[in-house]
């Protein structure tokens, strides 16, 4: 599975931690939105779509099953939000 596309919108909030939400499509036909990009101490890293239990708790309702995709995953999440970044700073 390839990714096909990479969509970001920028939070426009410098309080919050919470920088830009993602859409990411996987060829051509399968999209996964609300991907969250987040400050983090020393960087940024990425959330994947929660959904809320009765019980309180926060569960990702779609994950990467190994570390190499969400690595992938990740390293294109995030280079599209450091292009976007560039473009709005210039």
């Amino acid at each position: 599975m390839n990714i096909t596309e990479v969509r970001i919108r920028l939070v426009k909030n410098d309080d919050s931690k919470l920088k830009a939400v993602a859409s990411v499509t996987f060829d051509g036909c399968f999209v996964v939105h609300d991907i969250k990009i987040i400050r983090g101490s020393e960087d940024y890293f990425i959330a994947m779509p929660t959904k809320k239990t009765p019980a309180g708790e926060y569960k990702d309702i779609v994950h990467p099953l190994n570390t190499e995709t969400r690595e992938e995953l990740k390293n294109a999440i995030l280079g599209e939000f450091e292009k976007v970044l560039a473009t709005t700073e210039e």
